[in-house]
Parts: structure tokens; sequence; C-alpha cells
């Protein structure tokens, strides 16, 4: 069994979607005080790698606490898009390519390679994302959820997150974004965690997610 890492490292500098703050760290109890260390962590509920609900743009919408331990596990597809340039749109041509095996997986992962601009400006700049034939495909499918190495799954410009409502508006699905490591994985179905934290009334949660490979 061979278990690759998916998730970037949160710290005070890391990259954050534009309006929002960075997470903080702040000393709570010392070794020297206390005789034990803890720290006060203070974030977004969609910081770093994360995943959004329906909730998080539908009032009334399910959850993350809402979903059962099952939608957070399953068996998924790294979909390679690396070779689309900026401000293209993913389409089913590179879908279509693994096919049999994308109708298979419970989650789709697009690679788009944006990971290695992790802490650069570009980061944030005209990254691809996925057309409405591939949003069709990941309703009719029933899919778990869908996962990219970029920022988000509509564009930063685009803050009617169209892509985002037609997902959520009436599915049980989650939406996974700053995902890293994918070119690690492979073309094959593997085992995909992506477990948020446990609270109430979630509408998003950084995530440990990982590939599990025989």
């Amino acid at each position: 069994m061979k278990v690759i890492d998916l998730t970037h490292f949160i710290s005070e500098d890391m990259p954050v979607y534009p309006g929002t703050e960075g997470p903080k760290f702040k000393p709570a109890n010392s070794y020297e005080v206390d005789g034990f260390k803890e720290t006060l962590m203070t974030m977004y509920t969609h910081t770093g790698t994360h995943m959004d609900p329906p909730a998080h743009l539908f009032a009334g919408r399910t959850t993350l606490d809402q979903f059962p331990i099952t939608q957070f596990v399953g068996k998924a597809l790294v979909v390679d898009c690396s070779d689309l340039k900026e401000g293209q749109r993913i389409t089913m041509d590179s879908i279509s390519k693994n096919k049999d095996k994308a109708d298979q997986a419970e989650f789709i992962l697009f690679r788009l390679g944006w990971d290695k601009y992790w802490g650069t400006e570009q980061y944030f700049g005209d990254y691809p994302y996925i057309d409405d034939e591939v949003v069709d495909f990941l309703i009719k499918g029933n899919k778990k959820g869908v996962g990219l190495d970029v920022i988000g799954i509509d564009p930063i410009p685009d803050e009617n997150l169209p892509i985002h409502k037609r997902l959520f508006k009436e599915n049980e699905i989650v939406v996974i974004e700053n995902l890293m490591n994918l070119d690690l994985v492979g073309s094959d179905l593997f085992i995909f965690c992506a477990l948020p934290l446990k609270h109430i009334d979630a509408d998003g949660s950084p995530i440990r997610a990982i590939a599990i490979l025989d």
C-alpha cells in the first residue's frame, strides 16, 4: 500500500481566497509556564485544502456534518488537464481519454498542475475551469465529489459562482479545492479520503486529503 498526501500545509503566510484573512497562530500555553504547549488557531472554514458542501451557497441545503462519513471516502480518478493553457475550459475531451474509469469513479479530481504556483501571485491567475458538459457529467454520474489543484472551481473574477450553484442546488456533492501532488497518483482508480473536521453546521472545512494506492 502506498499513501500520497494531497494536502497543502496551513501557515500564516499561505495563499487564501481574495477577501478573506489568513490563519493566525497564537501561543496559548507554554512548557515553561504551564508544563505543556497549546496554540490558539484561528482560520476561515474554507482555508487551504478544503471542502465545500451545498450549504456553502444555499440556506437549508446539506452541511458537511449532515453527510454520512461514506461521502468522504471512495474510488477516485485523476484527470490530467495539465496541458491546458490559462483561461481554457476543461471539457469532456479530457475525461473521454479514460471514460470507463471516470464512469466508475466516485470522485473526479482534475489535475491542472497549478499547485506548483502555490505561494505565488500566479496561483490567483486565470486557471482553467470545467465547462457545462463536465458539470452535467458529474451530476448525472451521481459523483460524491469533484476536486482540483486550484483555489476555486469557479474563476476568481466570477463572483456569481455559477459552477458551484449548478453543482449544489439539488445535488449531494462536495467540492474540494487547493489539492496538490495529483501528478503522483497516476491514471488508475485509487481510494481517495478527504475528511473534514466534524463540527456542527459546517459550511466548509479544511481537510486532510490522501490517495491510497495498492
